[in-house]
Protein backbone atom coordinates (compact mmCIF):
# COMPACT_ATOMS: atom_id res chain seq x y z
CA UNK A 1 0.00 0.00 0.00
CA UNK A 2 1.09 3.51 -1.02
CA UNK A 3 1.98 6.01 1.71
CA UNK A 4 0.83 9.33 1.60
CA UNK A 5 2.63 11.03 4.63
CA UNK A 6 -0.68 10.48 7.12
CA UNK A 7 -1.61 8.52 10.15
CA UNK A 8 -4.03 7.96 12.15
CA UNK A 9 -3.70 9.19 15.44
CA UNK A 10 -4.86 7.58 18.72
CA UNK A 11 -8.43 9.50 20.02
CA UNK A 12 -7.31 12.25 22.47
CA UNK A 13 -11.52 11.74 23.68
CA UNK A 14 -11.96 11.75 27.29
CA UNK A 15 -14.70 8.88 28.37
CA UNK A 16 -16.40 10.90 31.64
CA UNK A 17 -18.15 7.51 32.37
CA UNK A 18 -14.90 5.65 32.89
CA UNK A 19 -13.13 8.68 35.12
CA UNK A 20 -12.35 8.01 38.55
CA UNK A 21 -13.95 11.13 40.26
CA UNK A 22 -13.16 9.61 43.85
CA UNK A 23 -10.75 12.86 44.40
CA UNK A 24 -13.25 15.66 43.63
CA UNK A 25 -16.31 13.68 46.11
CA UNK A 26 -13.45 13.31 48.84
CA UNK A 27 -13.10 17.79 48.37
CA UNK A 28 -16.62 18.48 47.63
CA UNK A 29 -17.28 16.73 51.39
CA UNK A 30 -14.99 18.95 52.73
CA UNK A 31 -15.08 22.11 51.13
CA UNK A 32 -18.60 22.30 48.89
CA UNK A 33 -17.73 25.86 47.57
CA UNK A 34 -15.77 23.82 44.80
CA UNK A 35 -19.02 23.57 42.86
CA UNK A 36 -19.76 27.15 42.51
CA UNK A 37 -16.47 26.99 40.67
CA UNK A 38 -17.12 28.82 37.73
CA UNK A 39 -13.16 28.33 35.66
CA UNK A 40 -13.44 32.76 35.17
CA UNK A 41 -9.54 32.37 35.93
CA UNK A 42 -9.53 35.07 38.77
CA UNK A 43 -7.68 32.87 41.06
CA UNK A 44 -4.75 31.86 38.47
CA UNK A 45 -4.59 35.87 37.15
CA UNK A 46 -3.70 37.13 40.92
CA UNK A 47 -1.40 33.90 42.20
CA UNK A 48 1.79 34.54 42.93
CA UNK A 49 3.43 31.31 42.72
CA UNK A 50 1.55 31.32 39.06
CA UNK A 51 3.90 34.75 38.32
CA UNK A 52 7.08 32.87 39.46
CA UNK A 53 6.30 28.94 38.13
CA UNK A 54 3.36 27.56 35.96
CA UNK A 55 1.62 26.99 38.63
CA UNK A 56 -2.17 27.14 37.84
CA UNK A 57 -4.92 26.82 39.78
CA UNK A 58 -7.50 27.26 37.32
CA UNK A 59 -5.52 24.09 34.90
CA UNK A 60 -5.37 22.00 38.33
CA UNK A 61 -9.12 22.57 39.21
CA UNK A 62 -9.35 21.03 35.43
CA UNK A 63 -7.20 18.44 35.69
CA UNK A 64 -9.26 16.85 39.06
CA UNK A 65 -12.39 17.30 37.68
CA UNK A 66 -11.39 14.83 34.74
CA UNK A 67 -9.52 12.91 37.02
CA UNK A 68 -6.62 13.14 35.88
CA UNK A 69 -4.90 13.18 39.28
CA UNK A 70 -0.87 11.56 37.66
CA UNK A 71 1.17 15.03 39.08
CA UNK A 72 -1.55 16.78 41.13
CA UNK A 73 1.15 16.85 44.39
CA UNK A 74 3.80 17.77 42.95
CA UNK A 75 1.79 20.71 41.49
CA UNK A 76 0.07 22.32 44.34
CA UNK A 77 3.46 21.64 46.46
CA UNK A 78 3.99 25.09 44.50
CA UNK A 79 1.08 26.66 45.85
CA UNK A 80 2.22 29.77 48.65
CA UNK A 81 -0.89 29.41 50.56
CA UNK A 82 -1.25 33.70 50.62
CA UNK A 83 -5.23 33.81 49.41
CA UNK A 84 -4.97 35.66 47.38
CA UNK A 85 -7.28 33.57 45.17
CA UNK A 86 -9.36 33.25 47.84
CA UNK A 87 -9.92 37.12 48.06
CA UNK A 88 -10.45 37.12 44.48
CA UNK A 89 -12.70 34.77 43.77
CA UNK A 90 -16.45 36.50 42.54
CA UNK A 91 -17.95 32.97 43.61
CA UNK A 92 -16.96 32.90 47.09
CA UNK A 93 -14.71 29.44 46.28
CA UNK A 94 -12.62 28.94 49.63
CA UNK A 95 -9.74 27.71 47.00
CA UNK A 96 -7.38 27.61 49.67
CA UNK A 97 -8.93 25.37 51.89
CA UNK A 98 -9.24 23.16 48.96
CA UNK A 99 -5.57 23.12 47.75
CA UNK A 100 -5.20 22.48 51.70
CA UNK A 101 -7.63 19.75 51.52
CA UNK A 102 -5.97 18.18 48.40
CA UNK A 103 -2.62 18.38 50.32
CA UNK A 104 -4.59 16.36 53.06
CA UNK A 105 -5.96 13.86 50.67
CA UNK A 106 -3.21 12.90 48.78
CA UNK A 107 -0.45 12.70 51.40
CA UNK A 108 -2.59 9.94 53.27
Amino acid sequence: MKEFGYKISASRQIDFDKIDHSLYRKIIENEPSMRLCIDCGSCSATCTAGNITDFSIRKMNLMIRRGETVGLQKEFANCMLCGKCTMICPRGVNTRNIILTIRKILNN
